[in-house]
Parts: structure tokens; sequence; C-alpha cells
């Protein structure tokens, strides 16, 4: 097959004047040239388009593909990430991973959360601030974790996210709202063990491809897998793949969490458990980073003795499962 590469390269935006944090959800050309070697390796032609003003471009200009391998994160806007894959949908080419309904309410941490919930899948209690007078109202109990609604790689996400009182409250919460300019997720923070649940496949077929628990050194942030543990995750997290029974509560609520929101091919499901142990959803990456040294994902593939080829493999394979047409048109020729 034919397979478009739409994707948002770190190294363009940071030229155009943007922070490290800023670009944090962003791919490294090592993450392209690899998935583009693991596609051409499953014996497919992997054409690189780049960000959707490109993809715009190119659609305008007639030129088309049998499907596309879609990691754009966007770069405005809360369904942001949903705009490459309803583009293509608009046109009729079919997108790897989850569509956009999915990927836009995903983006949103309070929303996904509601459905979550609505589905019997346990999420800490959770409170939203969307304005400075909304403080006054949270009633939940202290401790309390603040983060914005609608950010990934641990961006807003500091020592200081932990709130341990009404005052440290009104102070994050309106340092967030000022920074990021969008609400935030007030939730009853969770101080047991802190799990990410890689999965592949879809509704039914999904299957957990590992567990991998993170754990904070002591030079990193202790309540929360933050933009800096992320990004230098050397130092200040190891990363341990683990099937205890707490650990497989874990992945069987990932799971859930995965299925009720209809999420698609291959991502990632966050899971911290209370002090009583149970596990509780955080929030799901439907479009998780494949940066073969640096991505969660491509951890637990490596954990697992994948090759980065085996694990775009597995993702591609839900996707022709899906796409029956395609599978028939490629044993044709």
């Amino acid at each position: 097959m034919r397979i478009g590469v739409t994707y948002d390269l770190r190294a363009d935006y940071l030229a155009m004047g943007m922070s490290e944090e800023e670009s944090a959800e962003f791919d490294a050309e090592i993450t392209i040239a690899s998935l583009c070697e693991a596609l051409a390796g499953l014996g497919h032609e992997p054409i690189r388009i780049g960000h959707i003003k490109a993809l715009t471009e190119r659609l305008a200009a007639g030129e088309r593909w049998d499907a596309v391998f879609n990691i754009c994160e966007g770069l405005k806007g809360y369904a942001r990430e949903a705009q490459v894959p309803g583009l293509l949908e608009a046109y009729g080419i079919p997108t790897v991973f989850s569509d956009p309904l999915t990927l836009a309410l995903t983006l949103d941490k309070a929303w996904t959360k509601r459905i979550v919930q609505g589905a019997g899948v346990p999420t800490a209690d959770f409170a939203l601030v969307e304005r400075p007078s909304d403080i006054a109202s949270i009633s939940l109990p202290f401790p309390l974790f603040l983060k914005p609604v609608a950010e990934g790689s641990g961006k807003g996400v500091s020592e200081r996210s932990r709130v341990n009182n009404p005052a440290e409250l009104r102070s994050v919460a309106a340092e967030l709202l000022g920074r990021f300019r969008q609400p935030v997720l007030v939730e009853t923070y969770l101080p047991g063990r802190e799990f990410t649940v890689g999965i592949t496949g879809t509704g039914e077929d999904a299957a957990v491809l590992g567990i991998m628990e993170i754990r904070s050194t002591a030079k990193g942030t202790q309540s929360g897998y933050s933009y800096e543990n992320k990004e230098h995750w050397e130092d200040r997290v190891t990363l341990h793949l683990v099937d205890d029974a707490e650990a497989l509560a874990a992945a069987d609520v990932a799971l859930a969490a995965w299925r009720a929101l209809r999420c698609r091919d291959g991502g990632r499901v966050d899971v911290r458990n209370d002090g009583e142990g149970r596990p509780n959803f955080i929030e799901v990456n439907p479009l998780a980073g494949l940066n073969p040294g640096h991505s969660d994902l491509c951890f637990i593939a490596r954990f697992k003795g994948m090759s980065h080829q085996d694990l775009i493999g597995l993702i591609v394979a839900s996707f022709l499962k899906r796409h029956p047409e395609l599978a028939a048109r490629r044993a044709a020729a």
C-alpha cells in the first residue's frame, strides 16, 4: 500500500520560536525516519507528507494515498488532534489510529473522565475550574491534583500540582489559568502506584501489550508524571514492566477505558492507584509517541522483546482488520 505519513516535526516549530515545552508533543526526525523504515519493512510504500498545511496542499493538488499513518498532534484548538483525520475522512482516505470524534474528546481530560465514569470505569473525583470565580466552589477533600484540561506530555504538571490547602489551590489554579488559557482539571490526589498501559487493537480485539510502572527517582517530580520527568526521564524516573496483581487490575481498567472511548489500533492509558491500592483511570493517549528511544509505548514494546517494526506491524494489522478491502487489495497485488 501507498501509505502517507502525517506528522508535526518538532524542529520546524523550534525554528519558528516555540519553546522546548511548547513543542514537547511534536516529533523528532528519528521518529519519522524509524516509522517510514518500519512501514517499508512491512512491505508498504511510505510517503512523507508532514503537517496539516502540507497535507492540505497535496490534497488540493490531487494527490491521494491508500491510507495515512497519522501522528499529527496539531497546533491550535481543543480539537487539534482531530484536524488531520477529519480532513482525510472528508476525502475518504482511511487513517491509522482513532477517528476525529475520539481524538477531539480525549484531548479534553474532563470530558474523557465523564465518559469513562459513565461506562463504570473508576476514576478520581474531579471538578473543573474554568474561571477564577470557580475556585471557591471546589468542595473536594485535600490533597488535590491540578493540571491543564487539554495538554499532553506532562505540560503544566510539577511539584506544585499537588495542593494541600485552599491557599495553594487558589494560587496554582490561578497560575495555570493564566499560563495555559484553558480550564484547569482538579482531581482527588491518588497517592498510589503509577502505571502506563500499552494497548494495541480495536474494540473486542484490543489487547494489553504491556504494563509499565513509573517510579520517580529522588531527582524527579514526586507527585505525578510531569513534563520534566517525561522530557528528562533518564535520571528522573525508572521504568519497569510489571505483572503483579495490582498491575493486572490496572490493565483491566485501562482496557475498559480504551473500549469505552472507542480508541483504535494502538496507544496508552495512564492509571494510578488510590491509597487502598485500587486502580483509577487518569487519561488516555490515543496518539501515543512513537520515538523508539524516548516514548513510553516503544519502551513497553522493547521491554517485551519487540522491535520498532514489530510494534508498527501490530498497529497496522489492527488498522487493516478494520479495513478488509485494503487487506484484500494488498493480498491481490
